[in-house]
């Protein structure tokens, strides 16, 4: 009978053990099915909540979008009328300096041989002939005896080194800090005031280089194409005066001058390519090298090649004052002319004389070499111009490092 009470207290035990077990498994769903109640019903609001943003948000957009684009093209045009604004700008100061009458003095030109030749020169005929301008008013002011490469333009010419040491004038020219003359300097106003003592008169008016840089900066910085310079140059023949007694040179002969640029950097592989090269030209004909031997000022370092019995140097024909005048009459009297691309490489197809222009980093000839290709091939009488890269005519130079930036040099 103990056992029989035992066994029935054991299962009533265990009875009471599952009700209990289903009670708290019924309480343990109620809780879960009220978590989840208040997940789904935050869920719905956020749902909710998310439409009405992204709702708002397209809408705002929807706003806004036009708006940009509107500011965008506003931006877009008042750039494009800030660049008009220039260009009316530096017309309208040369209109002003025109209309007033008075001598013209072209310059003073401080700045790279290459960028007078290919675009100031051309650029002051361009204004000679909107303004009907005669040249018994202008005077021209450079350097090196280039008064031939105004011929057409100025009736006179005012030698720079005849006022300054050169030595002074390369101190002077690295203190403003730029080659290129975007605005006066007191090295333009003492040198202006010599040009004064020189004609007698200060009673002139000045037609400054920086009005050409400030207007050809549309086409360098790509805001204007070609045919902006187009219609603000006038490339002409060029006649080279005597310097140098012609019996002194060789009979038939090529007109070389390679000097270390950006383009053409001076390291030990393109040095020894050029003397390769140089060496081969003397093998067909005479080479007269024009290297100067001076210091005048310029960042443009010459290469130095050995004479010899087919190499002859122009240097001991050159003083300050004449050494470009000097090396446009060389080159004017030779077959071609084989160099650096830019400088002289500029003048030698208005001489009428077949050009070579090398380079082995085209990025600083980017905006300069379409002007020249394009102004010498339009040009009636002018040599032919082709430029290459030295690197295609000796692979070795392929590894070559090559000096980083952009730049805008000629």
């Amino acid at each position: 009978m103990t056992k029989l009470f035992e066994a029935a207290g054991n299962l009533a035990r265990k009875q009471q053990r599952r009700a209990a077990s289903r009670a708290r498994w019924a309480v343990k769903a109620g809780e879960e099915g009220v978590k989840d109640g208040v997940h789904a019903t935050r869920k719905a609001g956020e749902g909710i909540r998310d439409g009405a943003v992204n709702a708002v948000k397209e809408l705002v957009r929807s706003v806004r979008r036009p708006w940009r684009a509107r500011r965008r093209r506003k931006a877009q045009v008042e750039e494009q009328l800030g660049y008009h604004r220039l260009e009316w700008q530096v017309e309208r100061e040369i209109e002003e300096i025109v209309g007033r009458g008075r001598p013209i003095v072209l310059g003073p030109w401080l700045s790279e041989v290459g960028f007078e030749t290919l675009y100031w020169v051309p650029f002051l005929h361009w204004v000679k002939a909107a303004h009907r301008l005669e040249p018994d008013r202008l005077v021209a002011v450079s350097r090196g005896g280039v008064a031939g490469w105004y011929q057409g333009l100025a009736t006179r010419y005012v030698e720079i080194w005849n006022h300054i040491d050169p030595a002074e004038f390369a101190r002077r020219n690295a203190e403003r800090g730029t080659t290129k003359q975007y605005e006066r300097s007191p090295l333009d106003a003492d040198l202006l005031q010599a040009v004064g003592r020189e004609l007698g008169t200060t009673d002139f008016d000045v037609l400054h280089p920086s009005l050409m840089y400030r207007l050809f900066t549309l086409y360098w910085s790509g805001q204007r194409a070609m045919g902006f310079l187009d219609a603000h140059t006038r490339y002409t023949r060029l006649q080279a005066p005597a310097f140098v007694d012609r019996g002194l040179l060789p009979e038939r002969y090529l007109a070389v001058k390679f000097y270390a640029a950006r383009s053409l950097p001076d390291t030990p592989e393109i040095r020894a390519a050029l003397r390769g090269l140089v060496a081969g030209l003397a093998e067909r004909l005479p080479i007269v090298l024009l290297d100067t031997g001076l210091v005048l000022g310029d960042d443009h370092a010459d290469y130095a090649f050995p004479a010899g019995a087919t190499v002859v140097s122009a240097r001991s024909w050159m003083t300050p004052q004449n050494n470009l005048g000097v090396q446009t009459q060389i080159v004017a009297g030779a077959e071609g002319f084989v160099g650096t691309c830019g400088s002289i490489a500029w003048l030698a197809p208005r001489l009428g004389v077949d050009t070579s222009a090398l380079f082995i980093d085209p990025k600083w000839l980017h905006a300069h070499l379409p002007v020249g290709m394009r102004a010498f091939h339009k040009l009636g009488g002018a040599g032919r111009f082709a430029a290459a890269d030295l690197r295609a005519l000796d692979p070795r130079l392929s590894g070559v490092s090559l000096p980083a930036g952009d730049g805008d040099r000629a």
